[in-house]
Order: structure tokens, then C-alpha cells, then sequence
């Protein structure tokens, strides 16, 4: 199908808007539309009618017609599903149909009309989507404009203080030290009528043109005014947005390229607060890095892991853990060179070489650590199978499966980023299981799932955009988890002298460094 443009026209043929998608000029299309109502027939109920270059396509309403015009060769049927989605989207921006609800909502219809075809070709969209497109609602653009405001209002309040500043000093150098004093009473009682009314632009201060009348010169005292500065009033807004169940912080890969490579950071240390540490704690923290190739073949996978502990005093510290390793795999074990290592060797206990010596306090020290490698597809906890098949009109149908391997894992935060071609075209999910964003200025789509378990051990997400198998390359995996990819953990702590268990807190994270199929 090829369309040349859609219009809604009265029924005289006038055109009230009109949207070419062919190179067409202002003359010809009015020409066309003039023609239009002479050529559809008294009590004839068709939906088409043609000429010799041209085929009209219409709708009609009380007063006026939706018309598609395109060539002779397209696809009726396709022209009448097209003219029906044209059609469905003219209630949804006017309440009635008539001439002054559609120069109301022209750029609203029209950008309505773009989103359903691109270069005389419909787009695979529905009602809801174009919706949703064409609302062009920025989670980033309202914070900005919330931060925005916040800021001016900051600068709007160093303002007012700066003013009751100068004026202060204004009092005080014309009338002396009684005046000074008298003019501090009166600008406390200025100040709380002014503060009882925030939003109140304060008086500018006025300066006199009595060339005997001493200078006023800016006080020293004050700090500059800082707009990039986030202050209170943010902080309360993110807070905000945040227990409304809005994600603020930005967590979206950068894109370098179409289909190159993302830089994304890397995946920070997580930790518990403070106040839930006890006054012994210990941290069991793995760092999995997976590097696969878009056919499902291993090229490497990584594990680093340690034990970290912290005493908050040296009476605390006189204490060894034990570890309870059930792993049976190849994994490369190493104690920190003050870990007795025959202690760990025979009765996996993490202890001091002197054990009359207390582990030092306030320090996370790290007393144990291991590596494991390996390139058998088997052991990666989660796999990503991605199938770009291209279409005719020169787009791909994208299909990305993912299955979690290790049902022992519980993944949190899963978020899984295909680059996209450039150009910023928004792709048609067909079918997701979770949630997606897309970003059309990075290129990149990003498909989010809160938990992965053994419960949910399978999805899969369906998307078509205009582009080349390549260019859906790297993937790349981001994800945390409490479980740890090697079967060790810590299974106690207890005093030197008794071998008592002790009190102790403790937190195990898996957390991704390097998570890509390429």
C-alpha cells in the first residue's frame, strides 16, 4: 500500500487539514479534494471511488469526510483497515466533528496521522499506542521542571534575603546606631510578614540619587547563588515521586552507537545501613561477569567472590567464622595472609594466625576469597536467546527469550538492554512479559523485570523496528540477587576462648560486573 495523503475535508471538498506523505504540492491536493465530492454519486453508499492517476478512500461524518488518497495498485482491504484507524482517531482528540473542534486539535490529528504512517506505509500500530505516543509524557522532563522550579524558587528566597540584607545596611548608614537598632525591629517585623507569604516577590530595594549619600557596597558575607545546586525542595520532590511508586534514580545504559556497544557502569556494592549491622558483621559479596556470543556459545564466565568482616570494637574481635563450603566444583579458594590457613584447610574456620590478637575495629577487612571460571553453557545462571528475522518492507520482528538456568537464584532488578538502530524509531511491542522504556535519544530498549525465580523461570519479549539483525547487538544483562552463584556461606561465629557462637549480622549479594551476549 502506498498513500499519498489523508485528509479531512468538507463536504464541498474544501480541505480542513490535510497530511501528505508523498511529495505532492499545495495546489495538486486541493485540486483532488475539489473533485472529490463531484465524483461520489447521489445515494450511493461506497466507500471508494477513482480516476485515472488516483483512488479516494473515505469516511464520510455529518458535515464533513475522512479521505485517504492513494494509488490504483494498493490493497483495498488494507486502504479500508487503514481508514478505519484514521478514522477512530478523529473522536479521540474532538468532541464533535465539525470544523471548529478540528482547527482546534489540527497538530494534535496530524501528529496523530504521522504516527500511523511513515513514508506512504502503515505502521503496525493500534488506538492505545498511538495514544501513548502522541501524549509524549517525560518522566526526565518532569523532574527537570520540578527541579526547575524548585531552584527558582531557592533563587527567589536568596533574593528576598539579599534585599532585607541592603536594606538593613541602608537603614543603619543613614540614621546611626539608633537608627540601626531601630531599623533591626522593624526588619524582623518586615521579614515575618514576608515569610508568612513565600511566594510574595519582595520590593526592590531603591537607591538614592543624592550623590552625598554614602555608597552602598555589597555585603562580603554572603555565599554566591548556586542553580545547579539541588536543595531541600528537591530533595522533598524526589522523595516524593519515590513513595508514589516513581523510579527516579537512572539506571538506563548509555548508548555509544547503533548496535555497538553500551557503556554502562558498572553495578555499585550494595549494603546493609548502619543500623542494621550488629557489632559483629560479615558481607559474602560474588561479582559474576558472562560474556556469550548471539548463538548461545560461551566465551567466558567469571566468578569473584570474598568475605569481608567488621568489628565495631576489639572486644568484638577475638572471634573466628566458620564456613560451611559444599562446593564441589573447581573453585579457587585464598585466606588473607593473616588467616591461620591451616585452621580453614582442616575445619573451614576463618581465624587470626595470632589468636591472642582481636581482628581491628571499624575496618572492613577481607578474609577470604575465591575465583571460579569456566565456559559450559550449563552454568550460566541466565540465558538470553535473541531472534531478529527481517521483513519485506525492511524492518525486523525481534524475538528475545530469556530462562534462568539456576532455579536456586532469585534475580532482583533484571534489566536487559537491546540497542537499537539509530534514528530513534519507536519499536511496536507485540508481546512482553514485565515492563520496557524505551529511550529514543540512547537508542536503547530496555526491558525490566522485578524477580526472576524459579516461579518465573521464562519470558519473552516481542518487538518489530525498522533495521538489520546486527544491529540488536550487544545485549547486555544487569541484576542482583541474595543467593550466591558458589555454594559457600558462612554458617557461624564464635569466641576464641569458648568456641560459643556470638552474636553477628550478616548479608550475601550477587551482583553483575560484566553481563553481555554479543
Amino acid at each position: 500500500m502506498v498513500l499519498l495523503a489523508a485528509s479531512i475535508c468538507t463536504k464541498a471538498g474544501k480541505p480542513l487539514i490535510s497530511r501528505q506523505f508523498v511529495e505532492m504540492s499545495r495546489s495538486r491536493i486541493e485540486g483532488l479534494l475539489a473533485s472529490f465530492p463531484k465524483l461520489i454519486g447521489a445515494g450511493k453508499q461506497h466507500t471508494f471511488v477513482e480516476t485515472d492517476t488516483v483512488r479516494y478512500v473515505y469516511q464520510p461524518f455529518d458535515k464533513l469526510y475522512m479521505v485517504l488518497l492513494t494509488t490504483k495498485t494498493s490493497n483495498i482491504l488494507e486502504d479500508l483497515e487503514t481508514l478505519r484507524l484514521f478514522s477512530r482517531v478523529i473522536p479521540e482528540y474532538c468532541k464533535t466533528v465539525d470544523e471548529k473542534e478540528i482547527f482546534e486539535h489540527a497538530f494534535e490529528l496530524l501528529a496523530a496521522f504521522d504516527e500511523i504512517v511513515a513514508l506512504g506505509y502503515k505502521e503496525n500500530v493500534n488506538l492505545a499506542q498511538i495514544r501513548t505516543y502522541t501524549e509524549m509524557d517525560s518522566h526526565d522532563e518532569r523532574v527537570h521542571d520540578a527541579m526547575r522550579l524548585c531552584q527558582e524558587r531557592e533563587a527567589k528566597d536568596r533574593m528576598k534575603q539579599r534585599a532585607k540584607e541592603l536594606d538593613l545596611q541602608k537603614r543603619a548608614q543613614r540614621g546611626g546606631p539608633g537608627a540601626k537598632s531601630h531599623g533591626i525591629s522593624s526588619e524582623m517585623y518586615r521579614s515575618s510578614s514576608i515569610d508568612n507569604k513565600p511566594d510574595v516577590t519582595p520590593t526592590p530595594v531603591s537607591y538614592s540619587s543624592n550623590p552625598s549619600s554614602s555608597a552602598i557596597r555589597p555585603s562580603t558575607t554572603g555565599k554566591a547563588m548556586k542553580l545547579g545546586t539541588k536543595g531541600k525542595n528537591v530533595e522533598s520532590f524526589v522523595d516524593q515521586l519515590k513513595s508514589e511508586g516513581e523510579n527516579v534514580a537512572n539506571t538506563v545504559p548509555v548508548l555509544t552507537g547503533a548496535g555497538g556497544s553500551t557503556n554502562k557502569p558498572k553495578t555499585q556494592s550494595v549494603s546493609l545501613p548502619d543500623n542494621e549491622k550488629g557489632d559483629v558483621h560479615l558481607k559474602q559479596e560474588e561479582k559474576i561477569t558472562v560474556s556469550c556470543t548471539r548463538d548461545g556459545g560461551v566465551e567466558n564466565l567469571e566468578v569473584h567472590g570474598m568475605i569481608m568482616l567488621r568489628v565495631k570494637s576489639e572486644e568484638y574481635g577475638r572471634i573466628i567464622v566458620a564456613v560451611n563450603n559444599k562446593e564441589t566444583r573447581n573453585i579457587q579458594l585464598q585466606t588473607h595472609p593473616n588467616i591461620d590457613k591451616k585452621l580453614f584447610t582442616n575445619e573451614n574456620l576463618i581465624g587470626l594466625k595470632n589468636s591472642d590478637r582481636p581482628f581491628p575495629a571499624n575496618q572492613e577487612v577481607g578474609v577470604l576469597k575465591w575465583r571460579y571460571q569456566s565456559t559450559d553453557s550449563r552454568e550460566i545462571p541466565l540465558t538470553i536467546n535473541c531472534w531478529p528475522n527481517e521483513t519485506p518492507n525492511g524492518g525486523c520482528d525481534v524475538n528475545i527469550e530469556y530462562e534462568l538456568q539456576n532455579t536456586n537464584l532469585v534475580l532482583k532488578d533484571v534489566q536487559i538492554s537491546v540497542p537499537l538502530p539509530g534514528g530513534g524509531q519507536t519499536p511496536v511491542i507485540g508481546k512482553i512479559d514485565g515492563d520496557y522504556q524505551f529511550d529514543s535519544r540512547k537508542t536503547t530498549l530496555i526491558w525490566s523485570l522485578g524477580v526472576i525465580d524459579q516461579s518465573n523461570s521464562e519470558g519473552a519479549l516481542e518487538f518489530s523496528v525498522r533495521g538489520k539483525p546486527a544491529d540488536f547487538f550487544p545485549i547486555q544483562v544487569d541484576f542482583t540477587a541474595e543467593t550466591p552463584f558458589c555454594d559457600i556461606k558462612i554458617a557461624d561465629v564464635k569466641t576464641v576462648d569458648t568456641r560459643k557462637s556470638a552474636a553477628y549480622s550478616h548479608e550475601t549479594n550477587l551482583i553483575v560486573d560484566k553481563y553481555e551476549y554479543v
